[in-house]
């Protein structure tokens, strides 16, 4: 299994779950984040004054996948996340050992 780690646009967010539950992909976490990429924050006027935004919300979801789906997920994310402007995002893929369901002790490998 691996965990899906996606860093996203906020106003992406909706898109991005109708699309991954349309494909089966229903069990999701979510997060809000700040952070920047390669363009080191923004620059935005604020009283007639330029200033520096370095850290920029954004929304972390986090689901885990069976190996061979993690292909699809990767393209659903792609497709539902991307403006095609800098700052759409990326993922990260981490191997899962091991899940365990707190209700009822079921455990996956």
């Amino acid at each position: 299994m691996k965990m899906v780690q996606a860093i996203i646009r906020q106003e992406r967010f909706e898109n991005v779950k109708q699309s991954l539950e349309q494909r089966g992909f229903i069990a999701l976490t979510a997060s809000e984040v700040k952070g920047r990429g390669e363009q080191k924050g923004i620059t935005l006027e604020y009283r007639g004054k330029p200033i520096q935004v370095d850290l920029l919300p954004k929304l972390k979801i986090e689901l885990v996948v069976k190996n061979e789906d993690v292909d699809s997920v990767i393209s659903i994310i792609r497709q539902s996340a991307r403006t095609g402007k800098i700052g759409d995002g990326k993922m990260f893929i981490i191997p899962v050992e091991r899940v365990a369901r707190v209700r009822t002790d079921e455990e996956w490998k």
